[in-house]
């Protein structure tokens, strides 16, 4: 089995990736039956949102001071993280309604994730290192549709047991982490060099494309996941007005953030001939336009404005990848894990006032939240013209 893996490493990755991954916004998927069940309002859904990504911050602060990343099997750390994060976002079933109790277990979810998607990227720099870009692409485009995953098993489940579609994303992380870790690590990586302390994590920084592409990022970081949370609640508003049932709010739900697994796959392709800081720059302006003009079109028909979803969803990830191949392309090569890491963990941080304003001001603002990310793109687009990142 090992030898057959061996001779399909991305595909395996890939697969093992939205497996993984499914369990990031697990809850998400399934907020309108559960919040219907235990009485939630908006308010909790940010909140949940929030300790998830609270906890992958944690874990990938975690591997950078420690150099776990780089010390131990990418494998190893994958599996361990899959069986852990599997068991964690099974018991919150357990738990939910006990906002103290429900949010330490996403956080742990969160703390989890850490392990799949960072190593994830170094495992497919360390089996498929040409065309990083493009591989990577296809790796983002998993964890997009992992992050949708959860909306389509509820599509799925409708009128079942919110509780199904948990667990079902918990036995697909189990099984992505069998997956990677029958794969075994790749060759063109060093092995352990022992202890790394966290300077080594941040020596990238000394590079000014280095800081350029990472700023880039966390751009885009600041945007990313506040639309992902917001998803939901911005088709809910045009089904709303057409007078549909909240029925096709999953299955739209899955499509418009689903969709940023082509725009991934896409941008990765063209990254062979354009370069992937062309591909960066070309999402932003497009996710940064909309963010712009999406809330002054409010009053068009609401079918136009779920076809600008869909454009967005596409645009908002297309970059991820880009950027990550960028980042692992001038970081030192025997701290790439930590050196992702740490981007990873400052990245992310940048999530959590994004989701906290965006998805608390939504009663009160409505569509117009969204101005509130249009800083993220404008950012990063301004931070890669700086340094005249060209590659």
């Amino acid at each position: 089995m090992t030898g057959f893996l061996r001779r399909y490493p991305l595909p395996v990755i890939v697969l093992a990736q939205l497996f993984g991954t499914s369990l990031w916004f697990s809850i998400n998927g399934v907020w309108l039956s559960l919040a219907g069940t235990l009485g939630l309002a908006e308010s909790d859904l940010g909140r949940l949102t929030l300790s998830v990504q609270a906890g992958f911050i944690a874990g990938t602060l975690t591997l950078a001071v420690t150099g776990l990343a780089d010390r131990f099997g990418a494998s190893r750390i994958f599996l361990v993280s899959s069986v852990l994060g599997a068991l964690t976002n099974a018991g919150f079933v357990l738990v939910a309604g006990n906002p103290l109790v429900d949010s330490l277990f996403r956080f742990g979810t969160g703390l989890c994730l850490a392990g799949i998607y960072p190593l994830g990227m170094k495992l497919v720099i360390a089996w498929t290192p040409a065309y990083a870009g493009a591989a990577l692409a296809w790796l983002v485009g998993m964890l997009t549709l992992g992050t949708a995953l959860p909306h389509l098993m509820r599509g799925v489940t409708l009128g079942m047991p919110w509780e199904w579609p948990l667990l079902a994303a918990s036995g697909l992380a189990l099984a992505g982490g069998l997956l990677v870790f029958g794969l075994g690590d790749g060759p063109h990586l060093p092995g352990s060099r022992g202890r790394l302390p966290l300077r080594q994590g941040l020596a990238a920084l000394r590079s000014p494309r280095f800081r350029a592409v990472a700023g880039g990022y966390f751009g885009h970081m600041w945007e990313l996941y506040a639309f992902w949370t917001l998803v939901p609640l911005l088709i809910g508003r045009e089904l709303a007005r057409l007078g549909l049932s909240d029925g096709l709010l999953p299955w739209l739900s899955f499509a418009v953030i689903g969709m940023g697994a082509a725009g991934c796959i896409g941008g990765g392709y063209l990254s062979r001939t354009r370069g992937s800081a062309w591909v960066a720059r070309l999402a932003l302006v497009t996710s940064g336009a909309l963010c712009f003009l999406y809330p002054w079109l409010n009053g068009l028909p609401a079918i136009l404005l779920l076809g600008l979803l869909v454009i967005w969803g596409v645009a908002v990830v297309a970059d991820s990848p880009q950027f990550s191949a960028l980042a692992a392309a001038t970081a030192p090569k025997e701290a790439v894990g930590s050196s992702l890491a740490v981007m990873n963990a400052v990245g992310f941080g940048l999530t959590l006032p994004a989701i906290w304003m965006t998805s608390g001001l939504w009663s009160e603002w409505g569509i117009w939240v969204v101005i509130l990310l249009l800083p993220g793109p404008v950012f990063g687009v301004w931070s890669l013209a700086r340094a005249r990142v060209s590659a």
